[in-house]
């Protein structure tokens, strides 16, 4: 690992992270494309960068997750501890996932489970908006604690490499009757419990092996943070502009076309 390295790779976190594109997909492509003489720091950089993810969804919705705002009335207060328990009764599920973290690894990480995820996703968020019933949910306080469980569900899918945590949370809560702008920033609410406790326990497993990072390393884990912040910031920005002229379908073909580039580069 080097810094420009560290640079490229918080780029395609920050982007893919936000973007329902899969950024294990994207990451897998860049690994072919550059050797790693460590790769054990490799697998836990890709993962630790994500702070810098979770962080610029808290600088975007600093004021709407945050209950004892200054400027907030108290019903405005109450509404952000509703919407803190709803993200807790959506991050329930992920118990199921870190249960079966290990054996996914070892079983579901190659790549053509990679570009087969990639491909179904693509096709399925491609006819969710050919078929987009009139959205039922249209604010998050309009999410019920049984929706929101029901989208943990969903993000539960996003263990099997390819298929991505915002493309499954986006796609389950669109199924679920809310509104792309819903689906997405709920996605986003529920990236912070997920990444936080994906990249501590990487953390930790990565100390109780291996011992403390050297002082080059953490340098280059912070570049790489950083940048996966700032870029995080835009892909979020950018997201959140599109949909509201837009739908999901360019991303569904994305995802198709990135799937068969997978296949022929791992087949060919």
């Amino acid at each position: 690992m080097n810094y420009l390295l560290s640079i490229m790779l918080g780029i395609i976190q920050g982007i893919s992270e936000w973007l329902p594109i899969s950024s294990t997909a994207h990451l897998i492509l860049f690994e072919q494309l550059f050797s790693f003489n460590d790769p054990r720091f490799f697998e836990v950089f890709k993962v630790v960068i994500q702070f810098g993810s979770i962080l610029a969804v808290f600088v975007i919705y600093f004021k709407k997750l945050n209950p004892w705002h200054p400027n907030k009335s108290i019903s405005e207060r109450k509404e952000a501890m509703h919407l803190w328990t709803k993200i807790i009764i959506g991050s329930l599920p992920l118990v199921i996932a870190f249960v079966l973290d290990d054996f996914v690894e070892s079983k579901l990480s190659g790549p053509i489970v990679i570009a087969i995820a990639l491909i179904v996703y693509g096709v399925a968020f491609i006819i969710l908006e050919r078929n987009k019933r009139r959205s039922s949910i249209n604010s998050l306080e309009a999410v019920t604690y049984k929706t929101a469980f029901g989208i943990g569900m969903f993000q539960v899918l996003a263990i099997i490499p390819g298929t991505s945590r915002s493309g499954s949370t986006i796609l389950g809560a669109t199924i679920l009757g809310c509104s792309r702008m819903v689906a997405s920033e709920f996605s986003f609410f529920l990236a912070i419990p997920a990444m936080a406790g994906a990249s501590g326990l990487k953390l930790l497993k990565y100390f109780l092996e291996y011992g403390l990072f050297t002082w080059d390393e953490t340098f280059i884990l912070l570049t790489g943070t950083v940048v996966a912040f700032i870029v995080s910031i835009f892909a979020i920005n950018f997201l959140m502009a599109y949909i509201r002229k837009h739908d999901f379908k360019v991303f569904g073909y994305y995802r198709i076309i990135l799937g068969f580039i997978i296949l022929a580069v791992f087949l060919f």
